[in-house]
């Protein structure tokens, strides 16, 4: 048998999978690793803890698994996106903490841009909107703010990454210095039509093309892991940005096929295959995982504060003990009492693009409690997720598409029943949760199998995927519009505020 290493390394923890050729987990191993809060709205992290974290649960995993390396036949790589990483190659230091995709210092440069014109371009371009949110800021911000940094980076001395460049620049010894289409399209610096680094943009920002990675297929040669590393030289075979690697994963290849994953934020795609059309709806066009040379692309929509209102739950208000107890809190009442929580603390995604909106909690009554309070928290994922789909399926029908009419859906939160249900009750289409829920890592290996020749084709990959329960709508389509009525007033309350 043949097996493969998926490297996932996610927001708050690095964690590696090894899967058989059938796609069944053999082993897994999961580290977190510190959250650095320099002040409000700015959230970075220790790339070095990034890398040691990820190294340590790939050694870990392989060692479970009764494997040796030699018998790991490619190694995937899947990655938190847009957070940003700049190291001098020829020290192999990063010159500052990453700066993550959640981190907000980078609105004020943002602003320039719009007021500068570059709005349509970037959109024309990029399919992006411009937002701090992507990585072609905080790359300027890092540039502008740590001392010599633009000075080196003009002499050549330092490499721009996502998180997936940096661990194949360490992984390979610094040999490879490389990503994939699907993470190069969520920097804000690369032309989706062309696949190449937008000189404009480049120019706009004062960004060196030298700092940046070769761009090539999700499935690739992305290099060889050295040796001394890995106990043994492995292929790295495939590389695709997480929320584009779960779409792969849930065996979404073909136009009109959605998945929604639910972790710390929500992030649902649409596949529309060779097309990349333009939103109207507030949402962007992004590449979607590339399995050979034909370009692929997908709509997207992102939800900042999904699962991670359930740690607010836990951390902020003392709720529960542990996120495990929400459904449990959530289900001692039969629904929110009029309860709607639009958790806006980062501002709000995708369709509504608001970066200075903030939290709110509305309909509150004598008779609350923290169970209406838990309930309407965790119907708020499912809200948010529905107002993607609602201006997903809009933009559908503005590009003569069919609309969505089955949701996949992966992610932490996605094993709560009593969320699933209500998304499918407020969708009105059906919810199915796969039997394997680790989606990210499983679009990974995919992608790494295909190239090293474990699977033959997409496929092969589709007969693969399987489906753990169905959760079909069970509200009245009258009901579940009043019910997104109250949410749409909930928003406009919000940013209002």
């Amino acid at each position: 048998m043949t097996y493969i290493l998926a490297l996932d390394q996610g927001t708050s923890s690095s964690r590696a999978i090894v899967f058989d050729p059938q796609g069944q987990i053999v082993s897994l191993a999961q580290q977190e690793f510190p959250q650095i809060y320099p002040q409000p709205g700015w959230v970075e992290h220790d790339p070095m803890a990034i890398w040691s974290s990820q190294l340590a649960t790939l050694k870990e995993a392989v060692k479970q698994s009764d494997l040796s390396p030699l018998e790991i036949t490619s190694i995937g790589i899947t990655n938190q996106r847009e957070t940003t990483v700049v190291w001098n190659k020829r020290t192999g230091q990063p010159i500052h903490n990453a700066i993550v995709w959640q981190d907000r210092r980078a609105e004020p440069i943002c602003a320039d841009l719009r007021a500068r014109g570059l709005s349509a371009h970037v959109e024309r371009t990029t399919g992006l909107r411009i937002d701090a949110y992507f990585s072609a800021t905080k790359l300027h911000w890092l540039l502008t703010h740590v001392k010599g940094a633009r000075a080196l980076a003009q002499s050549g001395d330092l490499l721009f990454g996502t998180v997936d460049s940096w661990l194949i620049w360490q992984l390979t010894k610094g040999r490879r210095h490389v990503t994939d289409v699907s993470n190069a399209a969520r920097t804000m610096l690369f032309n989706i039509h062309t696949n190449q680094w937008d000189d404009t943009l480049l120019d706009a920002l004062d960004i060196p093309r030298s700092m940046m990675p070769k761009v090539l297929p999700s499935c690739a040669d992305f290099g060889t892991t050295d040796a001394d590393i890995t106990g043994g030289a492995i292929p790295i075979g495939g590389v695709a940005g997480d929320q584009q690697s779960a779409l792969f994963g849930q065996a979404c290849f073909y136009a009109g096929q959605a998945k929604n994953t639910y972790g710390t934020g929500c992030f649902m795609l649409t596949h529309t295959g060779a097309q990349a059309p333009q939103s109207v709806n507030g949402l962007i066009t992004t590449a979607a995982a590339q399995a050979n040379a034909h370009a692929q692309y997908a709509m997207e929509g992102s939800v900042f504060i999904g699962g991670s209102v359930v740690q607010w739950l836990r951390d902020g208000l003392k709720a529960i003990n542990s996120s495990g107890e929400v459904e449990g809190l959530a289900s001692q009442v039969p629904d929110a009492g009029g309860v709607i929580v639009v958790p806006a603390f980062t501002g709000l995604g995708a369709p509504y693009w608001d970066a200075n909106a903030r939290g709110t909690i509305t309909g509150l009554t004598r008779g609350t409690t923290m169970a209406h309070i838990a309930r309407a928290s965790l119907e708020s994922i499912a809200f948010q997720s529905a107002a993607l789909l609602q201006a997903m399926n809009r933009d559908a029908t503005a590009f003569g598409a069919q609309a969505v009419s089955e949701l996949r859906v992966d992610g932490g939160a996605c094993v709560n029943d009593m969320l699933m249900q209500f998304q499918a009750d407020l969708l009105g289409i059906t919810v199915v949760r796969p039997k394997v829920t680790e989606t990210t890592a499983l679009g990974a290996a995919y992608l790494a199998g295909l190239q090293v020749g474990v699977f033959s084709d997409i496929e092969e990959l589709a007969h693969l995927w399987q489906a753990e329960r169905t959760f079909e709508p069970a509200l009245s389509r009258a009901e579940a519009e009043s019910r997104m009525a109250d949410w749409d007033r909930a928003v406009r309350q919000t940013v209002a505020a």
